[in-house]
């Protein structure tokens, strides 16, 4: 495939050992995953063996201490293996949850949790997103308020990946309400085994199906203090800061499927007979491929462009949303004409491309519309 100047020698040996995982370890396995609505923990825990959990984990905690674009390789290629819910269970612990201890936790919780957490024996999910309120982060319900030396903890979270699996969930609550909706949230590391906490619901999706997907419910729930991860109140511009890195790593996951899907889709239409030819031999099917293909290589460009940008410390707001919406829409269409061009093998379950095309849909939904990102983008034209 077509790599881009920022390849470095590390990220190739990244981008070989991923790929050799995903080939050995995922595809044509995960149906028995979907079945049972998750991925299994030996699995995660042959992930950790690796060292796929600690790629931008610094060297003094036990990783190797690389930038965003060590994650968009490890995205792109685990979006390769065709299971949309193996890929964002993983990317959840590294770039979606993880990240808030990296970034905001003290030297002490770092020292706790980040050893198992490189192993996945720590595995982690976040909860931003309420029942009432998915993009509208300053509008969430959820509260903490002072009891001792803790907090407890009220109220729902939905649409949460790993939300039944992880035994260490990062919970944005509200701890101020007196103040305007943007401030008084903070961000606790809440263990699954506390008292008044429950994965109250598994949800059943459209796509990601062995992604392990619930609503999260807080009653009492009583955190220590110590718990706190960052700043008391500051936690909305804790989430903001890292939608940034999550809405790139969703974008290079996509990106990855995006690629997947043409591969096989070409590798169908040259075999596959009709009218006496061969699908590749009618010029409306391949010039369409070959435009997507252009389309996505286009996309690659400017995901790698926007990682490598974050690792300068540039602000990549304007990019980055770029990234979600193009990319977003873009698996969309991708797997849209994938679908068409398999005819009816593409409308089975048993195909490979009809779950690639269930599971992309989220992609222009999670983690920040495809509306909002333009917005975005808007406001800084």
């Amino acid at each position: 495939m077509t790599t881009t100047i920022y390849e470095t020698e590390d990220l190739a040996a990244i981008r070989s050992q991923t790929r050799r995982f995903v080939d050995e370890r995922v595809v044509g396995r995960g149906d028995a995953w979907e079945a049972a609505g998750e991925v299994p923990r030996h699995l995660i825990a042959e992930m950790g063996k690796i060292g796929f959990f600690g790629l931008r984990v610094p060297e003094e905690y036990g990783g190797i201490g690389m930038g965003e674009l060590a994650s968009v390789v490890l995205a792109e290629e685990l979006g390769r293996g065709t299971y949309g819910g193996f890929t964002a269970t993983a990317i959840v612990h590294t770039d979606l949850a993880m990240p808030y201890l990296l970034n905001y936790g003290s030297h002490e919780q770092k020292q706790r949790w980040l050893p198992d957490m490189l192993t996945g024996e720590i595995f982690t999910a976040i909860g931003v997103t309420e029942p009432d309120h998915g993009s509208d982060v300053a509008g969430m319900r959820a509260t903490a308020s002072r009891d001792g030396d803790g907090y407890r903890l009220n109220g729902s979270k939905l649409y949460i990946t790993n939300g039944g699996i992880a035994n260490l969930l990062f919970i944005a609550v509200k701890t101020n309400t007196d103040v305007k909706p943007s401030r008084g949230i903070t961000i606790f590391a809440v263990p699954s085994d506390t008292e008044g906490f429950s994965a109250s619901r598994k949800l059943d999706k459209m796509g990601w199906r062995c992604s392990n997907t619930a609503e999260l419910s807080f009653d009492d729930a009583w955190v220590p203090a110590e718990n706190v991860i960052g700043d008391l109140d500051k936690g909305f511009y804790s989430i903001m800061n890292n939608f940034q890195n999550e809405r790139l790593v969703l974008g290079a996951m996509a990106l990855g499927e995006a690629q997947k899907a043409i591969e096989l889709t070409v590798d169908w239409v040259k075999n596959r007979k009709a009218f006496g030819a061969t699908l590749w031999d009618k010029q409306a099917i391949r010039q369409r491929l070959a435009m997507l293909s252009a389309e996505v290589e286009a996309a690659r460009q400017l995901v790698y462009h926007s990682g490598w940008l974050m690792e300068q410390g540039q602000d990549a707001v304007k990019e980055i949303s770029m990234v979600k919406a193009v990319v977003g829409e873009l698996v969309n269409r991708v797997m849209y004409d994938c679908v068409q061009f398999h005819g009816g093998m593409g409308y089975l379950t048993e195909s490979a491309i009809e779950r690639m095309y269930r599971d992309a849909r989220i992609h222009s939904i999670g983690g920040g519309a495809t509306e909002v990102m333009l917005e975005e983008i808007a406001k800084r034209m």
